[in-house]
């Protein structure tokens, strides 16, 4: 067999995404505040974009520049250098301003600084304090510098003594002589190892003398942390009540130390779809509070037929970003439409729901969503991300209305939603003395005609974060002791 290098022609077909849909399905899953973010850079970057200001007056101006621009179509035609550019142009006529309007800034009066509430100092910059107060030595710094600077959100150190040693060099000794001294900073027991240093250094502090307390800690953690309470008696030889007055100590103190001056970030949740209730009907709004209207100014339009005979190069780019402006605006409109179409099927599917409570609630998913509105699941994957709707009973992820389905001994779909609702009801209610196990609630949902496998029952306790039946026995003896 001979190997020859040839040339060879062959025509396959694939899919190329263009330049514009990856802009419409880049846009499709941001929030409204990501896409002012987004509007502000293309604002910034496209000198043909501006800033709608919607006022009657500017309204009735508009209306007059649209009559005169109807009876000029003709001129404006023959100043385009190709037949395609009018049709292009036809298509995106909404976007148009009829005049350029110079864009100033509103003055504002200067901000009061003094009622401007400051920032509350970090957890490791309240260490970095204590530290230069404590420590006076160059090296000593040094070490708690590095120390503070690895210390984690819940107060622990996340670096072995070993290499900070290494990093300082310093011996191990004196590395650890400078962490007992952070341990007894603000909050107490930052920079522990583990959580069972972290307790007794904040029993030491507090000086409780509590033999029982510190032999739980110190020996008899990992019992403690299973709910294994009569072991806990054996093993310390007092009684269940002994081992409860214990535990509400141990609740006193502070596992997770550093959450004491760890700044939380709080995420505020801006609806991106509003439902309204009027005359016994629902309506669907789209959230562009906030959002700028955008446009494409007719002076840079006027621009690029100047340049198309005098400037070749400026004709180019000024038409590159005429193009790119016309595709941002269109890939917003799509944005609105796919959120609107969306929003409406999930409100003409849940409205019961709506009204009547989670006992309501119909499984969805997004194949039959995507199939109903004619795109692609990928599509409404990507509108559904990052969404909330407000609605009469609360506002939701858009993601919450999407779960499978289980079919009852009638053939009637159920959400996998009310089935959880219903074993955290069956779990509320249920003797302390005898707590229902995974298989007995699987036989009560059974007879209500949900057959519902033990293991299909674990898996949504487990995401329900309830504990095991045993576990939970412990847990109602002790506080009923």
């Amino acid at each position: 067999m001979v190997l020859k290098q040839q040339l060879s022609q062959k025509q396959v077909q694939k899919m190329v995404l263009a330049p514009a849909l990856q802009q419409a399905i880049r846009l499709l899953p941001l929030t409204n505040l990501e896409i002012i973010e987004v509007i502000d850079v293309e604002l910034s970057e496209n000198p043909l974009l501006e800033i709608k200001e919607e006022t009657q007056k500017e309204d009735r101006e508009d209306q007059k520049d649209n009559k005169e621009q109807e009876t000029s179509a003709d001129e404006t035609g023959d100043s385009l250098e190709r037949e395609d550019d009018k049709e292009f142009e036809a298509m995106y006529e909404q976007y148009f301003d009829n005049r350029f309007n110079s864009f100033s800034m509103e003055k504002k009066e200067s901000p009061e600084y003094e009622k401007f509430i400051t920032k509350a100092p970090s957890l490791w910059e309240r260490l970095d304090w204590q530290a230069n107060m404590t420590f006076f030595s160059k090296k000593e710094k040094e070490i708690a510098q590095y120390i503070i600077g690895n210390i984690d959100e819940d107060g622990y150190l996340a670096t072995s003594l070993k290499d900070i040693s290494k990093a300082v060099k310093a011996s191990l000794d004196k590395v650890e002589q400078v962490r007992k001294k952070i341990m007894n900073f603000d909050p107490v027991g930052v920079g522990s190892l583990s959580l069972k240093e972290a307790l007794l250094a904040q029993l030491d502090y507090m000086e409780i003398e509590n033999e029982n307390l510190r032999n739980i800690i110190e020996n008899h953690l990992g019992l403690l942390e299973r709910s294994r309470y009569e072991e806990l008696s054996k093993h310390c030889n007092i009684s269940l009540s002994e081992v409860r007055e214990v535990i509400e100590e141990i609740r006193r103190l502070n596992p997770r130390p550093g959450r004491k001056y760890t700044q939380e970030k709080t995420d505020y949740i801006i609806p991106d779809i509003l439902v309204e209730k009027a005359d016994d009907r629902y309506t669907i709004k789209v959230n562009n509070e906030g959002i700028p209207s955008l446009r494409i100014n007719k002076f840079y339009r006027k621009l690029i037929a100047r340049a198309s005979k005098d400037n070749p190069e400026a004709y180019e780019f000024l038409k590159a970003k005429l193009k790119k402006a016309f595709w941002f605006l269109r890939s917003l409109d799509q944005r609105n439409n796919t959120i609107n179409k969306v929003a409406n099927f999930i409100l003409e599917k849940q409205k019961d729901f709506i009204e009547k409570g989670l006992d309501y609630i119909k499984p969805l998913t997004l194949i039959e969503l995507a199939q109903e509105i004619g795109v692609h699941e990928s599509t409404v994957g990507r509108v559904v991300a990052n969404k909330h709707i407000m609605t009469p009973r609360g506002v939701f992820p858009l993601k919450y209305f999407f779960h499978k389905a289980l079919s009852r001994d009638s053939g009637e779909e159920v959400s996998t939603l009310r089935i959880k609702e219903k074993i955290k009801k069956l779990v509320e209610g249920e003797d302390r003395k005898n707590p229902l196990s995974d298989v007995e609630i699987s036989d009560v949902l059974a007879k209500e005609s949900f057959n519902i496998a033990r293991r299909t029952v674990a898996k949504y306790r487990k995401q329900l974060k309830i504990p095991p039946s045993h576990i939970r026995k412990r847990r109602y003896l002790m506080e009923g002791s």
